[in-house]
């Protein structure tokens, strides 16, 4: 068997025919409301790309847009400097993606704090992923153990909008679906007001995900995580954050 060439198949893709439009739906539903999701820039090239692309985003008006957090906690710094950077020049709505790993429970409670204090009110609370090289997770000492404590904490310190993670196909960690799903009610229970999920090409397990949520009580939205594909090799390989 010839080795996996993500290049030809790209290259056949984008040759390939295009799908017409979908058909618009029923005018009067509400149109979906979307939100954006933007990475921390870490050079001053980066940045300029990131802004131009803040700015040509913004008039489609997104429900909010997210600014990711590094595994460990790398990028808290840039992630800060980005979400205060847009409430303040722009019109959009940041949430700021905050996570457990490596920092104390008063160190997250202060920056927590510091997005309040500085006007931010959406926060995308997860566990993360841990540092490079150190494997599998291990909860900080002092700190909060997982994404349920977290959102709890959250809860306690200001009453943050709380966007948290899930996952229709399950979390790669999880011992079970059921175990999984578990894990999601805790969260909701704990004070968050939505879930976004890992990103899927399988809408019929995404519908199925929705009938358990319901099942187990779960009533908040569920935001269905979408994934452009400008990385057909990354796409292939399934390599995205999945420690949420």
């Amino acid at each position: 068997m010839r080795p996996f060439d993500p290049t030809s198949v790209l290259a056949r893709w984008t040759a390939g025919p295009r799908a017409a439009g979908l058909a618009l739906g029923d005018p009067a539903l509400p149109v979906p409301k979307l939100s954006f999701e933007f990475f921390p820039p870490k050079t001053a090239e980066l940045e300029a790309q990131l802004w131009a692309a803040i700015r040509r985003l913004e008039p489609l008006g997104p429900r909010f847009v997210s600014v990711t957090y590094g595994a460990g906690g790398s990028t808290r710094e840039r992630t800060h400097a980005t979400v205060t950077r847009i409430l303040a020049e722009t019109s959009l709505v940041p949430a700021a993606h905050l996570t457990c790993v490596g920092a104390s429970r008063a160190e997250i409670d202060e920056i927590a704090r510091t997005y309040w204090e500085a006007g931010v009110r959406h926060i995308v609370a997860l566990r993360g992923d841990p540092p490079a090289g150190q494997g599998e997770y291990v909860p900080h000492p002092d700190g909060y153990a997982f994404a349920a404590d977290l959102v709890a904490g959250l809860r306690r310190i200001a009453p943050f909008e709380i966007s948290v993670a899930a996952y229709p196909e399950t979390h790669p960690q999880a011992t079970s679906p059921e175990a999984d799903l578990d894990n999601l009610k805790r969260k909701i229970d704990a004070g968050a007001a939505r879930a976004i999920t890992q990103y899927f090409f399988d809408t019929d397990l995404f519908f199925r995900f929705l009938d358990r949520c319901l099942a187990a009580g779960i009533t908040v939205p569920i935001v269905p995580g979408i994934l452009p594909v400008t990385n057909f090799a990354q796409a292939h390989g399934g390599e995205a954050p999945v420690a949420r």
